[in-house]
């Protein structure tokens, strides 16, 4: 289907050539008795038209407007027909020497509007005006075909108007150039892209089933075997290297198309292009890349299972080693649809790679999930370039928009999979460290990035009782605090850090929390950056565990990266943004957890002692602290009943 929702003809020539007359014997299939100088604008209802579109004939007279109104009408028109007459020279002299120019001066040198040359009057002659036609057309690049007819014996008069329309609907132009019997560059360029979208197994050629299913979502109908075989053997006769392996080549697609379009049947290619997103200009349609798509406020964006799916199977397709990594070579492969590359060099240090930086399936359905929820009309745009609707009608179904966040807190749940979280802190503290520790980097492998390709993203999978999460760091530059949004706003939990071993670090924390989060219902975790070292107090009215208790926050957490990942806390961070409501219930479960862990330190006294009865005091004091902080749990949780 044509992006065109109507077709404008308009018919120009000199007085007397049969404008009109061809107007009225189309509409009337009788020539006209009585002519006016000038017939009334004509509409031909979508229905009796073979394009399914609504025609507008418009007459132009000489005697009734000026030149004025004749620009305007050239300004309105989508196709041009130049009308004149077979048995007068003078009407042919007059097509390159006025009428052509100035369609040329209004619509200007580079126009795409098509013309169409009509001779009428052919009941006339004998001979045909072809040969005094011909220089015209391969002088002026936008004439697209020349018709001669009779309005007299309506010989042609149909063809005239169903070129015009085909003239407008399926252009020449920004397929084919006649005198180098070539594609265009942007037709060639389009078709190598549909042709890589229907290459499914990624070998390069077009299988038989392949085929198939290519003509099924082009025109709704397989293509039967005999047809198959026949087409592949005027390829084979034709070029070279056209078939190999008794599949079609790049080569050899774009080579039957411009055997189409050399046919007259410019409508196959379109009708192609169209289905793959492509406009008029060869340009991918902006409907096709950005459909209409509402975020409500409070909702985020996430991909849905059919988003996940499309995009594990591509990456299986580039993943030609099967190593489970994209190397540069595979990654620039599978973008290859798209105008450019979308990640830039700062994506290796945004999600999980091997040691070489290739992305590993985990960090590539990572960062899909980052875009999506960060800038999901990018997501949308290079879903549709990479063809996700060959599989799909719309990209819509990769995209599931969540529920308001305010709903989530009133119904104290949320079925949201990705949560963002702010990571602030004074400078030096480790944001970089922290962040990177998500994606499994300790201090050591740090030290070796490049810190011109560092991002202030990282994302990856956690685990949130037994359920997959996706947790999204966010790096706050707290020196632009002032100038942006509130923090609380687009964010699910936030993480504020301070060091242990700067005595003045909680102090900025702490204002930070108290200006910014204290209102909010965002949750908040503390946490103490480089805990290896040794701690110091802290140059504030209240010391952090302190603080924490009077905020009714979790205790303070540690983090270090400087050998292995401690990955509790990112833990912490996703299950406060789970449930953002039961701030005491994820004190509680974080007391518990350190409970936990005095339990088992306890069992490994036991096992000592049960070897070395010289542990009996040290397995004491420590039954002695466990009770102590079961009883502190117990005093929490009952504390405002």
């Amino acid at each position: 289907m044509s992006s065109k929702k109507d077709v404008r003809i308009l018919l120009l020539g000199e007085d007397g050539v049969g404008k009109t007359s061809l107007i009225l014997s189309l509409v009337s299939e009788e020539f006209p008795d009585e002519v006016p100088a000038k017939a009334e604008e004509i509409t031909i209802p979508a229905d009796v038209t073979p394009e399914r579109v609504p025609t507008h004939i418009v007459d132009y007279s000489t005697a009734e407007q000026d030149e004025q109104e004749l620009t305007e009408e050239i300004l309105r028109a989508n196709v041009i027909c130049i009308v004149y007459a077979v048995d007068e020279e003078e009407t042919i002299s007059k097509i390159s020497e006025y009428w052509l120019p100035f369609v040329r001066k209004t619509l200007g040198e580079e126009h795409q509007i098509p013309v169409i040359l009509v001779g009428n009057r052919s009941d006339t002659v004998e001979h045909s005006t072809m040969d005094m036609i011909l220089p015209i057309m391969n002088d002026w690049a936008e004439v697209e075909t020349c018709v001669e007819c009779s309005a007299k014996n309506l010989r042609n008069i149909s063809e005239v108007f169903y070129y015009a329309q085909k003239a407008v609907l399926h252009p020449t132009a920004p397929l084919y150039i006649p005198e180098e019997k070539e594609l265009t560059a942007k037709c060639k360029k389009a078709l190598a892209r549909i042709f890589k979208i229907c290459d499914q197994d990624n070998d390069k050629l077009l299988s038989d089933e392949e085929i198939r299913k290519f003509q099924i979502f082009c025109f709704n109908a397989p293509l039967q075997p005999q047809a198959l075989e026949d087409v592949k053997t005027v390829v084979k006769k034709n070029i070279s290297d056209g078939v190999e392996d008794d599949s079609l080549t790049t080569k050899g697609f774009q080579f039957l198309h411009m055997l189409f379009i050399q046919r007259g049947r410019h409508e196959t290619t379109w009708t192609v292009l169209r289905k793959f997103g492509y406009s008029d200009s060869l340009q991918l349609a902006n409907e096709y890349l950005h459909p209409d798509f509402h975020v409500p406020y409070g909702c985020s964006t996430e991909l849905t299972h059919e988003g996940y799916q499309f995009l594990t199977t591509l990456f299986d397709r580039f993943d030609e080693d099967k190593d489970g990594h994209l190397s540069p070579t595979e990654l620039q492969s599978l973008f290859g649809t798209c105008p450019s590359m979308p990640w830039g060099p700062d994506v290796n240090n945004a999600v999980c790679t091997n040691a070489q930086g290739w992305i590993s399936l985990q960090g590539y359905l990572a960062q899909w999930t980052l875009t999506t929820l960060l800038d999901v009309p990018r997501t949308l745009e290079n879903l549709a370039y990479l063809g996700y609707m060959y599989e799909h009608d719309t990209q819509l179904s990769a995209i599931n928009v969540t529920r308001e966040k305010r709903i989530d807190y009133q119904k104290k749940q949320t079925s949201r999979n990705v949560f963002q979280c702010h990571v602030l802190g004074p400078k030096g503290v480790g944001k970089t460290v922290f962040l990177q520790g998500l994606i499994g980097r300790n201090l050591q492998y740090i030290a070796t990035l490049n810190k011109d390709h560092l991002s202030r993203f990282t994302i990856n999978t956690v685990q949130v009782y037994g359920q997959e999460k996706y947790l999204l760091l966010h790096e706050v530059d707290t020196g632009l605090l002032q100038s942006q949004p509130p923090l609380d706003m687009d964010c699910d939990v936030a993480c504020i850090l301070f060091d242990v071993t700067n005595p003045s670090s909680f102090e900025f924390c702490a204002n930070l929390y108290k200006d910014h989060f204290m209102d909010s219902k965002t949750p908040c975790l503390i946490v103490g950056t480089k805990s290896l070292q040794q701690a110091v107090l802290q140059d504030y009215e209240m010391q952090p565990a302190e603080f924490c208790n009077k905020f009714k926050l979790p205790p303070p957490q540690l983090f270090d990266c400087v050998t292995s990942i401690n990955r509790d806390v990112y833990v912490k961070l996703a299950t406060m943004a789970a449930y953002p409501n039961l701030k005491r219930l994820v004190h509680m479960l974080l007391l518990r957890q350190q409970a936990d862990w005095f339990h088992q330190k306890l069992r490994n006294l036991g096992d000592m002692y049960s070897q070395d009865s010289s542990w009996l005091l040290k397995a004491g004091l420590g039954i002695i602290l466990v009770a102590g902080l079961s009883f502190a749990i117990y005093k929490y949780a009952n504390k405002d009943r």
